[in-house]
């Protein structure tokens, strides 16, 4: 029987011969150490024991590693002992996880026994799946969200971000879509959130009915920024395990900009040129890495929900206009609908999923089309009806859409905490369309 590969790495570093360098010099978010061989991806350990420090190697040079640490450097000084540990960052992976809140390394948080032997050890580096091995998305994975599940359907492996400024619902139409949904696991990264934030969005919005099949992963915005990095990676590995044992696993990472940012921070640090509004290069060549992880294997799906914060509710900023061209489609909460209490504050208008012909059968797609046509046409005279300037029977396809209106945005506000099951919201449509 042949023995994971994972395990034979842990017990090729146990065995290995212990060598310890020094560190010569720390500065910004880096620090080099003399003395020591090791590879770019390996850990080392700073001041080995129980209070040590580890740090990733980034760069190496012929007597010398530059490494950045996956905590703060206070209290690290010149001459320091650092110990190599012989293999990159692992992370936990399987069902001991369902219910667990781990920190940014992959660490339990929640206070709950560790992890011990239910849990099998994984390299956080993974391969991400061929093209052509991947199988084509045509399944719908349901939100338990009318205007999703209708007006912007996501399938199965789908890749959707949702695009928002802050304070416009993002949090809680995630805590929304995590308990509606009917995908076998759920994997959160909560990457660069407010601290106060985390213990809400878990207690009050998941609660203990929507933590039972879900496994979060924390990186607050105190962390440092290769642990907030980290953190997005670890919470796809996750992903991706339960993926590779057939699972249809629903990956939300709220969110995708910060993410971007601890990017920066990293990429600056390291000596990179700022680009395109303050982001080297290197946060562009991140971001497919680690959004094509998700998506359909040989066996199984990861359907990734990310946010993007958009700066000052600019859609078109370096951030928000790569993740668009590298997703399947686009979620868009505006602050206009937030501020008269419309929730979801979703614009269905601006909104689109680019697999929906292929999930949603045709006569549902039309019924769909049409409650589109309609608010685009009402949206378009939305100024000459408020000043009183369009006539009723100017347009037949307007005064429709006028009244009709009060049944759509009915149809399109959901309370907190309600799901309405897929064949309900269907049927919901249909009967404002054809008036049945």
């Amino acid at each position: 029987m042949s023995l994971p590969s994972a395990l034979i790495t842990r017990a090729r570093a146990a065995a290995r011969p212990q060598v310890t360098g020094s560190v010569s010099g720390a500065m910004g978010l880096t620090m080099t150490v003399d003395g020591l061989s090791a590879a770019v991806g390996d850990l080392v350990e700073v001041n080995p024991g129980e209070r040590g420090l580890l740090a990733e190697v980034v760069a190496v040079g012929r007597d010398r590693l530059t490494c950045m640490p996956l905590g703060t450097l206070s209290g690290v000084h010149a001459g320091a002992p650092v110990r190599a540990t012989g293999m990159p960052l692992q992370v936990p992976v399987g069902e001991a996880l369902l219910g667990r809140v781990l920190d940014g390394l992959g660490r339990p948080v929640d206070g709950g026994p560790p992890l011990g032997s239910r849990v099998s050890y994984v390299d956080l580096a993974s391969e991400t799946p061929h093209v052509l091995s991947r199988s084509r998305v045509d399944e719908p994975l349901t939100f338990g969200v009318r205007a999703l599940d209708t007006l912007v359907p996501c399938g199965k492996g789908q890749r959707l971000g949702i695009f928002a400024g802050s304070g416009v619902g993002k949090s809680s139409l995630l805590a929304q879509i995590t308990r509606g949904t009917d995908a076998d696991v759920r994997v959160i990264g909560l990457i660069g959130e407010r601290g106060r934030e985390v213990r809400e969005f878990i207690e009050e919005n998941l609660g203990p009915e929507g933590m039972a099949r879900t496994v979060v992963v924390v990186a607050t915005s105190d962390e440092p920024p290769l642990v907030r990095l980290k953190a997005a990676f670890v919470a796809t590995r996750i992903a991706e395990a339960f993926r590779d044992q057939g699972r249809d696993v629903l990956l939300l990472m709220d969110s995708i900009t910060r993410t971007a940012m601890a990017q920066r921070e990293v990429g600056l640090s390291a000596g990179e040129p700022p680009a395109t509004r303050g982001y080297p290069p290197s946060v562009f060549a991140m971001m497919p890495q680690l959004l094509e992880k998700a998506g359909t294997g040989v066996t199984g799906s990861i359907t990734g929900l990310y946010t993007v914060l958009v700066e000052g509710d600019d859609h078109n900023e370096p951030i928000a206009d790569t993740a668009r061209s590298i997703l399947d489609g686009h979620i868009v909460l505006t602050r206009k609908l937030a501020t008269v209490g419309h929730f979801p504050s979703i614009d269905v208008l601006e909104s689109i999923s680019r697999v929906a012909s292929a999930v949603v059968p045709p006569e549902q797609m039309a019924d769909a089309r049409e409650v589109r046509r309609l608010m685009g046409a009402l949206r378009d005279v939305k100024e000459l009806i408020e000043i009183g300037a369009y006539q009723t029977g100017t347009d037949p396809l307007v005064d429709r859409a006028r009244q009709l209106a009060p049944s759509i945005e009915s149809f399109l506000q959901q309370p907190m905490g309600e799901s309405t099951p897929p064949e309900e919201s269907w049927s919901w449509l249909q009967r404002i369309v054809r008036g049945a």
